[in-house]
């Protein structure tokens, strides 16, 4: 099963970087961002996949392909924002993180923009006047 490679790969990492930061603390650290991507690249199959079958699904339901692309985008930016924050939260630079974090949600809300505007709208038109 491949969550049990992650996993493992995971522990190793962890004994590792415990090993290993004591003397070098710089190399645990990267020891530690280098798991992170093998760990996202070893993934990104599985993303690939649920973004074909989303594509896939949002062409048979008729919705229009940007609100799927924005939807995907969002999620992008949020997985993106939470890896690079616990990334910097390793290294001990809490309140970076927190900016990052921060970033992240902003960068968010102004993707959704669009969508939020076309449900609104939408309401709207479905309201009596």
């Amino acid at each position: 099963m491949e969550i049990i490679q992650i996993v493992g790969l995971g522990i190793i990492a962890t004994i590792l970087t415990l090993v290993i930061k004591e003397q070098k603390p710089l190399f645990a650290f990267l020891l530690t961002v280098f798991t992170g991507v093998i760990i996202f690249l070893f993934l990104i199959g599985k993303i690939s996949s649920i973004i074909q079958l989303l594509e896939k699904l949002a062409d048979q339901s008729n919705i229009d392909m940007v609100f799927l692309k924005t939807i995907l985008k969002i999620i992008g930016i949020a997985y993106i924002a939470e890896f690079g924050s616990q990334i910097v939260r390793d290294a001990g630079h809490e309140s970076i993180a927190s900016k990052i974090e921060l970033a992240g949600k902003i960068l968010i809300l102004y993707m959704a923009i669009p969508i939020i505007t076309v449900i609104i709208e939408t309401v709207i038109k479905l309201l009596p006047t």
